[in-house]
């Protein structure tokens, strides 16, 4: 598979970098090498992203579990043992799945260090197994860090409340949010990658619309990439506190300025919010001293 598509390219020659993402891109391989095993194995959760075949409507979904639940068992393959909850979004379409192309992101607040696997999923017995096709880490920018978590066992989920909207609360619940993750879709794949900033650096401009800057990263592009080839994008936001999740779907364009500026700007076709949806209590953050003056 190339590094990039056309789409990254486009994106990597309209900011003038495509020589530097030729030499990070040299961090992505197939190959899960046993630092990376160790680092999964000790993960709590996972986020996936994928397109939904039954709807194409693009979702980026957690899973979780005890640390172990997601292991390497081979160096191009990884397993996962059990599944998203029942009203997930994308649970159909994985306890279906036989060749289903999907991104994957663990991102440890503990280090501040996150790994990305992508590649095709197939349902066992026991849960899932990916084949790698892409696997690579990225830098700490962006990262909140957060010291420990626990697990609350009596946790009890609340009914899902889909809408095509944001109600007043969830719009409040997307200004605080520093943190998010975003899965988008191309032509062989998908991907699912990790957004931070201080609060207030997601703005919700209507009950259907989100904007938010892209800060200088690794210069690859993957993910703007993928928009300028296919807008499908899915938004999981969470609350780090409660386990509530607010899972958005819709398309998502790009916007370049004149002076360099970039930013997302999402129109939303569906949502979903899951209170207490997810078992995990994390400590409060500590804002990466990456992450730029959102009223800037």
């Amino acid at each position: 598979m190339e590094t990039y598509h056309a789409g990254s390219r486009a994106v990597q020659d309209r900011v003038g970098v495509r020589e530097f993402a030729d030499h990070v891109g040299r961090i992505i391989g197939q190959g899960i090498k046993p630092v990376a095993a160790a680092f999964l194995e000790i993960q709590p959760m996972l986020i996936l992203g994928a397109a939904d075949p039954a709807t194409g409507r693009v979702w980026a979904s957690p899973l979780t579990g005890t640390p172990g639940f997601v292991r390497a068992t081979g160096p191009h393959r990884i397993s996962i043992t059990g599944a998203p909850r029942p009203d997930d979004p994308l649970a159909r379409a994985l306890a279906e799945a036989d060749d289903l192309p999907v991104g994957t992101i663990a991102l440890d607040p503990r280090t501040r260090r996150r790994m990305r696997v992508d590649g095709r999923l197939r349902r066992t017995e026991r849960g899932s197994v990916i084949d790698a096709e892409r696997v690579f880490a990225n830098c700490p920018k962006y990262i909140q860090r957060r010291e420990f978590y626990e697990t609350v066992a009596d946790r009890a989920p609340a009914r899902p409340r889909p809408g095509t909207e944001l109600t007043p609360s969830q719009a409040g619940f997307i200004a605080a949010a520093d943190t998010f993750f975003l899965a988008t879709v191309h032509g062989h794949g998908a991907d699912a990658s990790h957004r931070g900033g201080n609060p207030g650096f997601v703005r919700v401009t209507s009950p259907r619309e989100l904007v938010w800057p892209d800060y200088t990263g690794n210069a690859m592009f993957l993910s703007l990439g993928n928009l300028l080839a296919d807008p499908r994008a899915g938004l999981l936001f969470l609350d780090w506190t409660t386990g509530t999740t607010l899972q958005l779907t819709g398309e998502a364009r790009p916007e370049f300025d004149e002076d360099g500026e970039r930013r997302v700007r999402f129109t939303l076709t569906g949502a979903v919010e899951i209170p207490a949806a997810l078992p995990l209590r994390w400590s409060a953050p500590e804002y990466s001293p990456a992450n730029p003056d959102p009223g800037h």
